[in-house]
């Protein structure tokens, strides 16, 4: 390893810059093989700042020219380093101008401006801006963007920043000039540029003040057909945003771009969204139900941020999840709007305690606003996200519906066109109620995933629950104080129904409110011991405990299976249902680990989804509710829910118990497979989308239980027969995941697969995950399909669909007995580091989990981050994970 070792950045050393740049003009020539850049800064020293030096932030860049007010520098009025741009004896006011050259061409680390396939475009959140040109590339410089590209008009007729266009001429010798200007001060990370040959779909939307705003898709001609869903989800996302925070559109154009090679899923530079294709390209055959729904769900993330990000956003790096916590928050109480509540929260829990609790409980956990960071781009986090907008959504529960809106409404007003803080979000909260918040800020402050033990009694009509709150301990915070956090709890009678109504007599130690909106009590939970009790109760009721998940925490409650069996029946809150079952399910594995079969009652009970599907009349909403139930938990969110397991055992036990559901109810598989075909085209509404969702979860099971030509026709039935790929994914999973078929029907139907549809990217992505997440792939078949022509090995889409799904999906095979699964990922992630690292950082999360696994695993993981840890000249996104994550070895 390197001698030059990183050193951590901390929130504790924050300082305003002594100067702020106002006004920024940018000029880029783009030239074959490389880029000129001319910069004119408009800067001020801060009011009573006496310093004359200006530091600027750059990277990989060739510095040609530097002037003041006009003046070329020599080079003792400046020094440059591998980082920066140091400026002597400033004034006051200056013009400071810069020219450097640039190869977006040789850009692997797709940061800064690159060049993706013909096209050239930017990414510079977090810290990218400075491989365009020497600044202040610190989200709290906050400038207004003036933006000159110049490039051949036959190469590049479609040129893009920032803002509204001001000006469109012929710059000579075939070449074109297109100036945009960006009224609203922004930070440089919000800075977009994008160059090409694209095809556009246009649009238009009038905002409830009566201004039109011009709506464009940009992608390759190929793609643009594929542009349609986006659109019209843009425009349900700007008519939310409006009636649900009184956000309005400023700018008079909105433009998307879908880039091929993208490290994130999309980003909100201000008007010129920039999405990875993954995330804005949607239809019929090229996106699955799912994919369909993530289109909406990025769209939606990426406009809101125009507020939660973009005209309030962060003063340091640190509060990132100032915007991202926020604005997940957002988008998915916008997606619940626009299909199914329940449903789109078990999907948010399911993920976040299959992710994101792993990562409280590793070596990288952090708190929602971390203290330090060697590199920011290995704090995109779920911590930062998913948590992060866990945070917002108990403020909202805690505030009500009325209050949040015009705290968020005061925090909007308050702070547009600044930089700020958690603290000032959690400010303009607390001004708007009489609740106290002070305790509350310990969720952006503590790291870690809190537990709740809960002791529950009974005496004479009287109920009693005990609830103790803890926290683990975390790399850093050996102890914990407690959370203010909000538990919402149902009560329901014998025949299911809710007790909960603005009379019921309730006495407590901790604040306790009455939501008669969902029948459910709302208990402030803030001491390490919160006691209440109920009386004048007619029977012992079953207890809805922690309804909606009001809380990110983890639950140890001892119930008997009877009364959660009753929950998973009968409770009117779609996740409390959901979540008892999970808990019989990690129980009934929990106890098959040594070898046993399932217990025929949870067998039973998950056969009783299948009747309310069957009966007919059931609702879109109902019947994805029911695929939900129906599915048996994944590995990984069994892994997290485990302790002390060994992983053949969890995914043996997995499969007996689906094998036994399968063929226990064999015939209400095939009633409820034909019951569900489809009547008609196919369409991403939720009528359809909820009917595929039952029909491939009964194929599914259906595929454990029938054997050679009856399977076989079977799966070619379903997959020849579908007109979408959600059908056709459904049938190629079953084909490369089950046994029961011959190899050569394997391989032809993969091979047709590819063959089909191989001239469509994210398509091919699938068939690679696919085959990387199946049972049936060790490390050598990957490392086979790594040879493959279609993969390209400097994709991040192609990254994470074969590494990403090996090492995060294929849990037998990645953690297989030899070590091959963990060496394969120490040779890919060596590999992309020199070119990628910000990839090659997100790759190593399944090693960073090591703790979790036997003694052996433990071994063979850690052996392969010593590896990764002696090679020389690691980037910083490698080096922070791999010395964290081997930090805690004892």
């Amino acid at each position: 390893m390197s001698s030059n070792v990183p050193q951590p950045v901390f929130l504790r050393d924050y300082e305003p810059p002594s100067y702020r740049t106002l006004d920024t003009r940018l000029s880029f020539d783009v030239r074959d093989g490389y880029t000129r850049v001319e910069s004119q800064l408009s800067v001020e020293r801060r009011a009573g700042g006496t310093d004359t030096v200006l530091r600027l932030d750059g990277q990989n860049l060739e510095l040609l020219s530097v002037a003041l007010d006009g003046r070329l520098l020599g080079g003792n009025e400046f020094v440059v380093d591998a980082e920066s741009l140091t400026l002597f004896d400033l004034p006051e006011r200056c013009e400071i101008t810069i020219v450097t050259r640039i190869e977006p061409e040789k850009n692997t680390a797709l940061e800064g401006l690159y060049k993706s396939g013909s096209m050239y475009c930017t990414q510079c959140e977090a810290e990218g801006f400075r491989r365009i040109t020497y600044y202040q590339d610190r989200p709290d410089v906050l400038a207004r963007f003036t933006t000159t590209l110049e490039a051949d008009a036959s190469l590049y007729p479609v040129l893009l920043a920032n803002g509204n266009p001001i000006s469109d001429v012929p710059a000579g010798e075939g070449r074109r000039r297109v100036t945009w200007e960006d009224p609203f001060p922004k930070p440089s990370y919000l800075f977009a540029l994008v160059a090409g040959d694209l095809a556009v779909m246009e649009d238009e939307f009038v905002t409830a003040s009566g201004r039109r705003v011009a709506l464009r898709i940009f992608s390759e001609p190929q793609n643009i057909g594929q542009c349609g869903y986006a659109m019209e989800a843009l425009k349900r996302a700007m008519r939310w945003d409006e009636e649900t925070f009184g956000r309005e559109y400023d700018l008079d154009i909105l433009m998307i771009v879908a880039v091929e090679d993208f490290n994130m899923g999309a980003m909100e530079n201000k008007g010129l969204n920039i999405f990875n294709t993954k995330c804005v390209l949607a239809s019929p055959d090229t996106a699955t139900d799912a994919a369909h729904l993530r289109v909406e769900s990025v769209v939606a993330h990426e406009y809101f941020h125009n507020w939660s990000g973009n005209r309030v956003t962060c003063r340091d790096w640190f509060q990132l999840s100032l915007k991202e916590g926020f604005t997940v928050f957002r988008d998915e109480e916008f997606s619940s709007d626009m299909n199914f509540r329940a449903v789109k929260r078990i999907e948010d829990v399911n993920f976040l305690r299959s992710s994101q609790f792993p990562e409280d409980a590793g070596p990288m956990a952090h708190p929602v606003r971390p203290d330090s960071y060697i590199e920011i781009s290995n704090f995109y986090t779920t911590t930062v996200y998913e948590k992060g907008s866990e945070v917002v959504r108990m403020l909202r529960t805690l505030l009500g519906e009325e209050r949040f809106r015009r705290g968020s409404d005061l925090f909007f007003d308050r702070y547009d066109g600044c930089a700020v803080t958690t603290d000032d979000f959690l400010g303009a909260m607390a001004d708007v109620t009489a609740l106290d918040l002070k305790q509350f800020r310990r969720w952006y402050e503590q790291a870690g995933t809190p537990r709740l033990q809960v002791e529950e009694g009974w005496h004479e009509g009287e109920l009693n629950l005990r609830i103790r709150q803890s926290c683990p301990p975390t790399p850093g915070q050996g102890s914990k104080k407690p959370f203010h956090l909000p538990v919402l709890i149902g009560l329901l009678d014998g025949a299911g129904r809710d007790l909960v109504d603005g009379g019921l007599d309730c006495s407590s130690d901790a604040q306790v409110d009455v939501r008669e909106g969902d029948r459910s009590l709302l208990v402030h939970v803030r001491d390490e011991i919160t006691e209440i009790r109920i009386p004048g109760l007619p029977g012992r009721p079953a207890v809805s405990f922690l309804r909606g998940f009001s809380a990110p925490v983890r639950v140890e409650y001892p119930r008997d299976p009877e009364t959660l069996a009753f929950l998973a029946l009968h409770d009117s809150d779609g996740f409390a249902r959901w979540d008892a079952l999970q808990t019989l399910v990690v129980r009934e594995i929990d106890a098959m680990r040594s070898g046993g079969e399932p217990a025929a009652e949870l067998v039973a009970l998950l056969g009783n989804f299948i009747d309310p599907a069957l009966a007919g009349g059931a609702s879109a909403e109902q019947r994805f509710l029911l695929s939900e139930l129906l599915h048996v938990a994944d590995e990984g969110y069994l892994f997290q829910a485990l302790d002390d397991f060994e992983v053949e055992a969890v995914c043996d036990a997995r499969d007996r118990l689906v094998v036994s559901v399968a063929a226990n109810h064999a015939e209400r598989w095939r009633a409820l497979y034909e019951a569900n075909a489809a009547s008609g085209a196919y369409a991403p509404e939720p009528d359809g989308m909820s009917r595929r969702a039952l029909r491939n979860t009964a194929l599914g099971y259906l595929a454990r239980v029938e054997t050679g030509s009856a399977l076989e026709s079977l799966l070619e039935d379903h997959y020849r027969s579908a007109d979408n790929l959600t059908d056709r994914s459904a049938a190629l999973r079953a084909v490369a995941d089950v046994d029961g078929l011959s190899d050569s029907f394997r391989s032809e139907m993969l091979d047709e697969f590819h063959r089909r549809w191989r001239a469509h990217a994210l398509i091919v992505d699938l068939w690679f995950s696919v085959q990387a997440s199946s049972p049936r792939s060790s490390a050598g078949t990957i490392r086979e399909l790594e040879s493959h022509p279609d993969f390209d090995g400097l994709n991040p889409n192609k990254l994470r669909a074969l590494h990403g799904a090996f090492g995060q999906m294929n849990h037998r095979n990645f953690h297989a007995q030899d070590g091959s699964g963990y060496d394969l990922l120490a040779d890919r992630v060596l590999e992309l580091d020199r070119n990628n690292p910000q990839i090659a950082a997100r790759l190593l999360t399944p090693l960073t989990r090591w703790r979790r696994y036997d003694t052996h695993r433990q071994a063979l993981m850690t052996a392969a981050l010593r590896r990764i840890e002696d090679q020389d000249g690691l980037s910083k996104d490698v080096f922070e994970v791999v010395t964290k994550t081997l930090a805690t070895e004892d």
